[in-house]
């Protein structure tokens, strides 16, 4: 496929080849990958500052995201890669290929760090974001030989999910703090104060006034940023809602557990220690089916199941991602496909993913938090069917906005091009709108 880069992608490009560290922080959908895979290209072979590349990024990502992108653009034919996943002697002898870049997933940094001689000269932190925490061994590990690499490009769309604490390891990786500095100590004492506190243990800080400001000066100099809807066309997202009503003997279970933090059923009784738990019990309950004290799975209703149902067949053929979060969830969405003869399949595989964005797939199951990174789904359609409750929704919703990271399906490369977005999901129940909240 020929690549037409757009203004801001020619723009990124650029500024990755004329800048030895690069934070770039783009929006899912505006093409991290293609951008870096062309500066890394004219680095290689056009301006020959570069000779071997070491790319991590998540275990999908890494086995799926980046040889698709090598592969998919014709000006990157010429790129030699290497994957270095799997188990250890495949990642030894991926190492061992003569190949300009070597990708490797991010649970083995440490692993490479010890076992493979360092001798890249570019670091690409795909998914810089999960370099944010100073003690994990990852993070040590790549601190040992990043003085041994010139040129160092950061990706992320969410570099501070979290707040601004974030943003120490993140780039201390990058430049080895010489912005935000070296400890994580002074960095806190110079742009943050105490919030929570019982004692002398702090639980969390607040920036102190103008510190937000003043990060964010320290870091421009080698940091872009921009949004989606800065510079993307998208269709039309469309939010469908299916209204799941219980009747009155499930709102009863549903209210006794909720004034009572306890509930007697068929399978076992059901309790809950504190709001938190409650609050993942009720979710359970207004999803059809919740996990009792003794591990077994209690059914209290399928009208959830009822309405999936309804909405595939309203589908008319064309394929749907349906996101799920327990694991009854799945087990119970899977009986009632079988039962009604209607093909599925996990994403939980390359060849799953594949067959789904060959459009093979009528109706995919996937939970959010596998996809919460670079898996590229956008090519196999375009609806969404939201069984994620609530509050669960609204944690996985920096990558999840109304799409998995396959929030890339509303962008400029979507095939086809004006197929509008739909979004289903179904409500809790009457009363389940204060789930988040139990008992209030």
């Amino acid at each position: 496929m020929q690549f037409n880069p757009h203004d801001y992608q020619q723009y990124a490009i650029e500024y990755i080849e004329n800048h030895e560290i690069a934070a770039v922080l783009l929006d899912m959908g505006l093409g991290k990958t293609a951008i870096t895979l062309t500066a890394l290209y004219d680095l290689l072979f056009d301006y020959f500052e570069i000779t071997r590349v070491l790319v991590i990024a998540p275990l999908r990502v890494a086995r799926n995201t980046w040889p698709q992108e090598i592969e998919k653009w014709n000006h990157l034919k010429d790129i030699r890669y290497s994957v270095a996943v799997g188990t250890e002697k495949e990642r030894l002898e991926a190492f061992q290929k003569d190949a300009d870049i070597y990708i490797i997933n991010r649970e083995n940094v440490q692993w490479m760090v010890d076992h493979v001689p360092f001798e890249f000269d570019a670091i690409v932190v795909d998914e810089l974001s999960s370099f944010k925490n100073w003690n994990s061994k990852r993070f040590k590990s790549l601190l040992k030989v990043r003085p041994r690499a010139k040129r160092v490009i950061g990706l992320t769309g969410t570099p501070s999910g979290n707040g601004l604490m974030d943003l120490f390891a993140e780039f201390k990786v990058l430049d080895m703090g010489q912005r935000l500095g070296r400890f994580i100590t002074k960095y806190r004492l110079e742009y943050f104060r105490p919030d929570r506190m019982n004692g002398q243990v702090v639980y969390s800080y607040k920036l102190l006034p103008g510190a937000e400001k003043r990060i964010y000066d320290k870091i421009s100099d080698i940091t872009i940023s921009t949004k989606a809807t800065d510079h993307l066309k998208m269709p039309e997202l469309i939010n469908s809602e299916f209204p799941v009503y219980m009747d009155e003997d499930e709102q009863c279970i549903y209210d006794q557990m909720c004034g009572d933090l306890t509930a007697q059923l068929k399978e076992g009784e059901v309790t809950a220690a504190n709001a938190g738990v409650l609050s993942g019990k009720l979710c359970q309950m207004a999803n059809g089916a919740v996990y009792t004290d003794d591990g077994n799975v209690d059914l209290i209703h399928e009208r959830k199941l009822d309405a999936l149902e309804d909405i595939i067949e309203s589908m008319n053929g064309r394929p749907l991602l349906v996101a799920y979060w327990y694991k009854h969830d799945l087990d119970r969405i899977e009986e009632r496909l079988r039962m009604r003869k209607i093909e599925f399949a996990r994403l939980d595989s390359d060849a799953s993913i594949a067959r789904w964005n060959r459009g093979e797939i009528p109706v995919a199951l996937i939970h959010p938090a596998s996809a919460g990174h670079g898996l590229n789904l956008q090519s196999g359609g375009s609806t969404l069917c939201w069984r994620v409750p609530g509050p669960w929704r609204r944690r996985c919703g920096g990558r999840w906005p109304s799409w998995p990271r396959c929030g890339r399906r509303r962008t400029w490369s979507s095939t086809p091009p004006t197929t509008p977005l739909r979004g289903f999901g179904g409500s809790f129940c009457a009363s389940s709108a204060t789930a988040g909240r139990p008992g209030r």
